[in-house]
């Protein structure tokens, strides 16, 4: 019985096939016929019709001819030319993200004679944003834009074992010392180094903090937003009873998320936090006037008072002009409410914005990359991020021709100053937070030595002029100018440089190695014009040498980051 069932089931489905393959045959006649056999089909099917015999089924309709139109191809296909490139089509390739990213362009610092230029002055710099953004792309694999890198932030991400003043009586204490330039053995490099007063953690004066957020649509990639939001409640235990914190936000517009609240309603505060999404774009202008309104609402005499600008840099609504973005914080700076920003993500970021929008706002830029940078800043770097101690510090130095033939400053390229702005009070220069280490390289060559990178003058003497006369037991002069954080009045530090260091046969220290390792391994990155055949290998073994105690493992890291770029194949920079 079974048997007979499967085959009668057989049966009828093939014979449902034919009478469907048969109606389509029928189908495409009819369409493919012209009218005379067309009319010719449809005579016969109806006399068929009519000497059938009757059946009950419903009665069943003709099917509809209509006139087949040409349908136009979903891609148009075209015949390829041999030896032509084929043309991208985005409807088949769908482009990929466009990077945007955006670094301001600087050329490195010349070699300068001192018979020429015995003179250069430059703005102290305390930020650390381009060695965690060039530590990301090299991290993803990638060699990071020359114009992303900065060696003065990159020397500056580093603590080194520089004595600081006793007392807060001085803000800071700056010293020198020489050794033998590692890529030139022909020059000597000139470390220059700047410690800043540690305060007391339990005697940090009160914080007025305001949170100025991007969560606009651009933020919200896990290393962007969510990062922050991780960063920032780590922050939250550091706070006190006397501090104040804010959080304001913008996107499409701005909005205050977060009134002036005292440091001890943790509870409060990360309630706050966690409530923070991204979406819509970016009216940073607005977000900045509102930030700077609520700092003077909360402001503390004698206290800290200051804006951390949160953001990828991606302006695109309101105000996004950097002149009149830099003219806002300017204005806005002389209420005594200092801005730091702090950068994230990738793809969209705008270093240049971030670096100067910090540099107008006096304040520090930071890259956030991790969770780990982001406690580096936000817990560990806290105080010195947030207190100055020291603001408008400029640096300069005179060399003396009758000793230095010439130099060059490595680094802080967009913090030259020009000589008369050294004693001009109404410019601005940079800050030094709490505890903060400052280091600049110079590289010398010494008058008669086989390092000269220039030639000489054909109608001018080398050495000193009845205008420079010489001092030969000195080789160059320092001079430091600053301000108190709330002082209008620089003051002055001066000190002699002795030509007896010059030629003390002495073995570097380890923090010598090591600034010189990060010095190289930036102009690297850079092109590596100025190294000559100095290459990674050297680089890390003179960063070994200088690795030191490294307790928080921040110098074995940069080794690695020599090592993989390494791995990575000759620079393209270069």
């Amino acid at each position: 019985m079974r048997r007979q069932l499967l085959i009668t089931h057989i049966l009828l489905s093939a014979t449902l096939i034919l009478s469907a393959c048969g109606a389509e045959t029928n189908q495409t006649a009819d369409l493919q016929a012209g009218p005379k056999e067309k009319a010719a089909t449809e005579s016969d099917s109806s006399a068929a019709i009519a000497i059938a015999p009757p059946v009950t089924t419903a009665p069943s309709t003709a099917p509809e001819t209509r006139k087949v139109e040409p349908t136009e191809p979903l891609v148009e296909i075209k015949q390829a030319t041999p030896g032509q490139a084929e043309a991208f089509n985005a409807d088949i390739y769908p482009a990929l993200p466009q990077n945007t990213e955006n670094y301001a362009h600087t050329k490195d610092n010349p070699i300068k004679r001192t018979a020429e230029e015995a003179v250069s002055t430059f703005s102290i710099d305390v930020d650390t944003g381009s060695y965690a953004n060039v530590r990301r792309f090299l991290m993803n694999g990638q060699k990071p834009p020359a114009d992303a890198v900065r060696v003065e932030e990159m020397l500056n991400y580093f603590s080194y074992d520089y004595k600081g003043p006793r007392d807060s009586s001085i803000p800071f204490r700056a010293d020198a010392d020489v050794m033998t330039t590692p890529w030139n053995p022909n020059t000597k490099l000139l470390r220059l180094a700047v410690k800043g007063y540690q305060t007391p953690f339990d005697r940090r004066p009160a914080a007025n903090l305001v949170f100025l957020i991007d969560v606009s649509g651009s933020m919200q990639d896990q290393d962007k937003l969510p990062l922050l939001k991780a960063g920032m409640k780590m922050l939250v235990d550091q706070l006190t009873a006397d501090d104040k914190v804010t959080i304001v936000t913008y996107a499409g517009s701005a909005g205050l998320v977060l009134a002036p609240t005292a440091g001890n309603e943790k509870e409060a505060i990360r309630a706050a936090i966690d409530g923070l999404e991204a979406g819509g774009s970016t009216a940073g202008g607005e977000g900045i006037a509102l930030a700077y309104a609520k700092a003077r609402e909360a402001k503390v005499d004698g206290g800290i008072n200051r804006i951390l600008l949160a953001t990828d840099g991606d302006f695109n609504v309101g105000v996004t002009n950097i002149d009149a973005l830099k003219e806002m914080i300017e204005e806005n700076r002389k209420s005594g409410i200092a801005l730091s920003t702090l950068g994230f993500g990738e793809g969209n970021y705008n270093d240049a914005l971030m670096e100067q929008v910090a540099d107008v706002g006096n304040g520090s830029y930071g890259y956030i990359d991790s969770l780990n940078e982001a406690k580096r800043q936000l817990v560990d770097g806290l105080q010195a991020n947030i207190e100055t101690i020291a603001k408008d510090v400029k640096v300069q130095i005179e060399f003396n021709p009758a000793v230095i033939a010439e130099y060059r400053l490595i680094g802080y390229e967009n913090r030259a100053l020009n000589r008369e702005d050294f004693n001009n009070d109404k410019k601005d220069a940079g800050e030094i937070g709490a505890g903060h280490n400052v280091t600049a390289l110079y590289e010398i060559a010494l008058v008669g030595s086989k390092g000269l990178g220039i030639d000489p003058l054909r109608y001018q003497d080398e050495g000193a002029t009845s205008e420079t006369p010489s001092k030969a037991e000195e080789f160059a002069f320092l001079r430091i100018r600053y301000k108190a954080p709330d002082g209008d009045t620089s003051k002055l530090i001066e000190t002699p440089l002795p030509t007896a260091w010059l030629s003390r046969d002495k073995e570097p220290n380890t923090d010598d190695n090591f600034a010189a390792a990060v010095a190289a391994f930036g102009q690297y990155l850079k092109g590596g014009d100025r190294i000559g055949n100095y290459d990674l290998g050297q680089i890390a073994s003179l960063a070994r040498a200088g690795r030191g105690e490294d307790a928080r493992g921040e110098r074995a890291e940069f080794i690695n980051l020599v090592e993989l770029t390494n791995a990575m194949g000759p620079s393209q920079n270069r």
